[in-house]
């Protein structure tokens, strides 16, 4: 399988990663999956929780979905003008009074 990679000066990685993370939206904390809505909410039953994916992780998964949204995009955008390419939409419309 081929690689694609992009090289970040260390000095930037933050900067890139807290920019994908705010323009993306990405929360600091999400649900908690094993919350008990049974129990009260303390340290033990918290009801939200720091996001397990990480900054690295969430950047990396934004970049892929930036790139395999472009590709459909693009052949999507392709296919259609092919199909209208390829379509006769010539018609004979004759006058009956003459």
């Amino acid at each position: 399988m081929a690689e694609f990679r992009v090289e970040i000066a260390d000095a930037d990685v933050g900067r890139v990663l807290t920019s994908l993370a705010k323009n993306y939206r990405r929360p600091d904390q999400v649900a908690n999956p094993d919350f008990n809505s049974t129990q009260p909410i303390s340290d033990d039953n918290p009801e939200m929780i720091d996001n397990p994916e990480t900054l690295a992780q969430f950047g990396n998964r934004m970049v892929r979905e930036f790139l395999s949204a472009n590709v459909s995009a693009y052949e999507v955008r392709l296919a259609k003008q092919q199909a209208a390419n390829s379509v006769d939409t010539s018609v004979t419309i004759n006058d009956p009074a003459i």
